[in-house]
């Protein structure tokens, strides 16, 4: 099945390697700005003694053998590795899963393609240009990653992932307020990009139109429909983060609080992470080989799980989960989300709306961050009344308690989406992520 190494004995070792092909292309204002296509290999190679960590990363992988030798020699035999708590509960896998080949692979897929594509949004989306834009950006691009990762317990995994991205970008005028608005899509192939050109007319449309029309919003505490990317971002941000069992390995008060089986949300709220499906989060087997599965952090608004490694699964005597990833082989892996989302449910967007006498729609936000209290920054919402989207209202930011929040959702939307737009930070390393949900209410949030 590959390559194969001699693994030294009484000493635990994995070797990752990665190779990887990406592109891009930009054009801004009509000019190619970016024309770039990288190859790059390497691997990390790691040994464990039961005390400490040796680790060091290559791009020459033909002395993969000689860096795990080099660094065996630095750590101390231990008969009983295998016995180390987490060292037991890690898996052995098998599997060559490659799904990309032929023309559909990166590395064969030419310039000219992603450039048409590129050419084809300005010619529908910016020619002629409209006044109220004062710049715009067009790109196309892919990655290719191809990870082989070995173990001394016995593991040989394979398998690769492929996502190419293009977008229409634009910086709007408007009263000495500029706004950045557009659309991006994602496809297996530059041709899987084109179709989204409707989509992209009417994302600058309501920009305009909002930078034309919005009036500030008058702080305090509102009920709140959030759009689905608003739900992708307040479940991904405000309680995946919390779900990563690393942040309560030397946090007594939080493991306290965060116990299995309690009451954390309303009976509407389900919460799940997946890193099995094929989206920008997808990972098959874990920087530590272990198999991808299906997690529900929360099941019914009860806590039912949370994301490990192999220390914190045996640290908190739980069971792994497929979620100990690292940004690529210079880095060491920790506990990181996949495929993040809230589960759908019963209600039409339309019947959210209606049933909502007074409040505010968040159609979208920029970023945010989580903890016991959550902030979400906004950049485009409208006022609702008496059941109907009325104008659009300039909002700084929204504000709640993540607990009392899980408990004000009471209404969830039928219109799920899963974003592949993520790119999620964390320690110093970024990895791609999904994240998504549906429309939901709120019954309360600060706004401001």
């Amino acid at each position: 099945m590959g390559e194969k190494y001699h693994f030294p004995e009484g000493l635990y070792a994995d070797i990752r390697i990665e190779e990887k092909n990406s592109a891009i292309m930009t054009k801004f204002n009509g000019e190619l700005v970016t024309d770039t296509v990288l190859q790059e290999s390497g691997a990390l190679i790691r040994v464990y003694d039961g005390e400490l960590w040796y680790t060091t990363s290559t791009n020459e992988l033909d002395r993969i053998q000689e860096e795990l030798d080099s660094l065996a020699g630095l750590a101390k035999p231990n008969a009983a590795i295998n016995d180390d708590p987490a060292i037991r509960l890690l898996e052995v896998n098998r599997e060559v899963r490659i799904l990309y080949e032929g023309d559909v692979k990166l590395a064969n897929i030419s310039r000219k393609r992603f450039l048409d594509v590129i050419d084809h949004y300005i010619a529908a989306c910016i020619e002629p240009p409209i006044p109220e834009t004062n710049s715009w950006t067009v790109s196309a691009g892919g990655e290719y990653v191809k990870k082989s990762y070995y173990s001394s317990k016995g593991s040989e995994i394979v398998y690769d992932y492929q996502m190419c991205t293009g977008g229409v970008w634009y910086t709007f005028g408007g009263d000495g307020q500029p706004m950045n608005g557009g659309k991006q899509f994602f496809g297996l192939t530059p041709e899987e990009l084109l179709g989204h050109e409707q989509e992209v007319l009417a994302e600058r449309d309501r920009y305009v139109d909002f930078l034309a029309n919005a009036v500030d919003v008058e702080p305090g505490e509102y009920t709140c429909v959030l759009s689905p990317i608003t739900t992708a971002m307040f479940a991904h941000e405000s309680f995946g983060h919390k779900s990563e069992a690393d942040f309560m390995l030397n946090d007594k008060t939080l493991r306290d609080e965060w116990v299995m089986g309690k009451k954390v949300g309303s009976d509407l709220v389900s919460i799940c992470d997946n890193g099995e499906l094929v989206k920008h989060g997808y990972i098959p087997y874990d920087d530590e080989g272990t198999k991808a599965r299906e997690t529900w952090l929360i099941k019914d608004g009860v806590l039912t799980g949370r994301l490990h490694d192999s220390h914190s699964a045996a640290a908190l005597a739980e069971e792994l989960t497929g979620n100990c990833r690292a940004q690529d082989y210079h880095k060491i892996p920790v506990v990181r989300m996949t495929n993040t989302y809230l589960q759908a449910g019963k209600d039409s967007f339309e019947d959210i709306i209606a049933d909502t006498k007074d409040g505010i729609y968040v159609y979208m936000v920029s970023d945010g961050t989580g903890s016991a209290t959550f902030v979400m920054n906004a950049t485009v919402c409208y006022r609702i009344r008496d059941g109907k989207i009325c104008e659009p209202l300039r909002v700084h930011m929204l504000t709640g308690s993540v607990f009392q929040t899980l408990f004000d959702i009471d209404r969830v939307g039928s219109d799920f989406e899963l974003f592949d737009s993520y790119t999620c930070g964390k320690m110093g390393q970024m990895v791609r992520v999904s994240a998504g949900g549906p429309s939901i209410r709120v019954r309360k949030l600060q706004v401001s």
